[in-house]
Formats: C-alpha cells, structure tokens, sequence
C-alpha cells in the first residue's frame, strides 16, 4: 500500500518563542486541510538554535483544539529526560483531548548537557532509556502496578513508535510491536569504504529489513520515514535554492566533515539527502527513494533550508496537491472549503 503522508516541524522559525509556536500551529492547520495524515514535533531542550519546542504536549495540546482528523505525534520525546509517570499522563491527556488522535514517538535523544541538566547520567543514556520506556508501556496498557489518570481506552499503548539508526535498535523496536522511525538523514556506517557515501535510503534498507523480520506474527508493520522536502514555484526557486546553502553546509559540514564551500549547492542536496526545487523536480528526487515509497507514511520537513513560514506554506501545498499525488502517496480529500486555503 502506498504511503500516507505527514509534516514535521522541529519549531526553528526566525523568530521569538510565541510567534515560532503560532506558525507552527497554523501550519498544522493547514496540513490538515490539504490532506496530511500526521503532524509530528520535535522535543529539544536548553538550546532554541537546535529546536524550539521543549514541551510537545502542550503544543499539540493546542494544535488538538484547533483541528479534528489530523493525528498528533511526538518525533521524538526523549525519554531518557522524562519521568514515565509524567510523559504517559501527557500523552494520555493528549489523546483525550484530540478523540484519540495521538501518536507517541520516542528516542533517547538529548546532549549530554540536556541530560545532566535534568539529573541523569549521560554515560548511562541508553539503559535509562530503556528502563523509562519499561515503565511508560506498562502505564499505558495497564499492567504496572499503580493506574494512571485518564486511563486508556483508546489504544495508546499500540501507537507507539521508536527512533534509531541501527541495525540492532531496528531489530528491537519490530520485536517490541512499535513503528520504525527512520531519519532525513543517516550516519555512514564504519564499514562503508566507497568514495561518496551511501544514500540514505540505502542504509535504512537493512534497517527496514531487520525490522520487518523482528516483528511479532500477525503485527502489522509501521514504518514513518522523515525526508528533508521543499517544494517551490518556478518563480522563487533561485531565492530559496540561494537560501539552502547556508543552513545544508552547515549540516554536510557536521555530518560529513566537509569544508564549508567545497561542493556545489547541487552536491550539498545530494549529501544532505534534501529534495529542493519545483514539483516535477521532487517528485523525480522523490522517486528514487525505495524506502519511502515502501514506508506506511513519509514525514516532510524543511530543516536544514528553514525558509521563513510562506515558503514552507507553500510547499506543504504543492507537496500534497502535486508532488504527492505524482508518486501515488495518499493524501485526505480536501473539501470544498478548504481548497480556498491557498
């Protein structure tokens, strides 16, 4: 089956904290009206340069209030900063609230500055995770030893959805029964020794397959694939392809160890795995993509080009109304009324 699509946003407008916070809620609004499955956040703490939202529940808390068939998720919470007790009251509020429309991703995630400032151990992250996440299950499907407030019925407990980039933690994560949440972009592993490195979807394939065989008899996959996507009219397409070079050398700098200015902007695209530039054009970049075609949903984001709130708008539409449609991925009907949004 093809996939449904989905938004994400790590918060990261040019702006201050209150107005980052109302254009992400407006474009939820309006990825619901062109026919988005998910809007997903990102929770980050101490560090507004990194992402802006630290609280994701009280976000799409409002985002719930504002819409009523978009479903609401975490991508990620990361739980190794939060008490179990809490993020499952959280989430299960959340749901409440939105009729049943939350999704709760979750990842290690954090520095370990994040972690320190929140009195863990950064050297113990992966085991606080995992006994955190212990916990939170079984608040959620009700089989610890203490209930909480409001209890599920909704079937939270199922909606469940897990970060990473290996091999292993894949492997893990079909076993358990949860969605797969796989990254824009990927680490190379150690043991690549080709002169460029692999594409993403090249990696996450192994991790697809680890997944698919780990998971329980008669488990449904779900497999959200987050890709870096900016779609614009042919009139503003220097400007923002002018606009990306600053924020994708950046991260190809970061991920890869490349000199500021030493690739062209068309090489940074490659290397950051970012599909830029008009309908056609994404829709051809998309294409290639084996692992998004097969995903149950693919998640668009315009980090690292972060172009201000119109052009993101923007493409959200064209993404749902051209570049969507052209690939086969399902997108809700749009009414009547909501056609007039752009």
């Amino acid at each position: 089956m093809a996939p449904t699509i989905g938004f994400f946003t790590r918060v990261l407008d040019d702006a201050a904290a209150a107005e980052r916070y109302r254009i992400a809620l407006e474009h939820i609004e309006l990825a619901e009206q062109l026919g988005f499955e998910t809007a997903w956040v990102a929770q980050h703490h101490l560090d507004g340069a990194e992402g802006g939202l630290p609280s994701p529940f009280v976000l799409l808390a409002a985002a719930a209030a504002r819409t009523t068939r978009i479903r609401l998720g975490t991508a990620i919470l990361t739980l190794a900063h939060e008490h179990p007790a809490r993020a499952a009251e959280d989430a299960a509020v959340l749901d409440a609230l939105s009729g049943g429309r939350a999704e709760l991703g979750l990842g290690t995630g954090g520095s370990p500055r994040t972690l320190s400032a929140f009195g863990e151990d950064p050297a113990l992250r992966r085991a606080i995770y995992d006994a955190k996440l212990v916990r939170l299950r079984s608040l959620l499907d009700g089989s610890g030893d203490v209930a909480i407030y409001p209890q599920q019925s909704t079937g939270l407990e199922g909606r469940i959805w897990q970060a990473t980039f290996s091999v292993e933690g894949a492997r893990a994560i079909g076993a358990q029964g949860d969605g797969l949440m796989l990254s824009r972009v990927q680490p190379v592993p150690a043991d690549h020794t080709g002169a460029e490195p692999p594409r993403v979807w090249e990696v996450q394939r192994l991790l697809v397959d680890a997944y698919r065989e780990a998971l329980p008899v008669g488990v449904a996959p779900r497999i959200l694939a987050s890709r870096s996507v900016v779609v614009v009219d042919q009139a503003d397409r220097r400007t923002v392809r002018a606009l990306a070079e600053t924020g994708i050398g950046r991260q190809v700098a970061q991920l890869h160890g490349v000199a500021p200015g030493s690739l062209s902007l068309d090489e940074l695209l490659v290397r950051s795995e970012t599909h830029l530039g008009t309908a056609a054009e994404v829709a051809e970049s998309l294409a290639a993509d084996s692992v998004a075609a097969e995903a149950t949903e693919v998640s668009i984001q315009v980090h690292s080009v972060d172009p201000d709130a119109s052009i993101t708008a923007r493409s959200l539409e064209l993404f749902a109304r051209e570049v969507a449609p052209a690939l086969g991925w399902r997108a809700a009907p749009e009414t009547q009324e909501e056609r007039h949004v752009a």
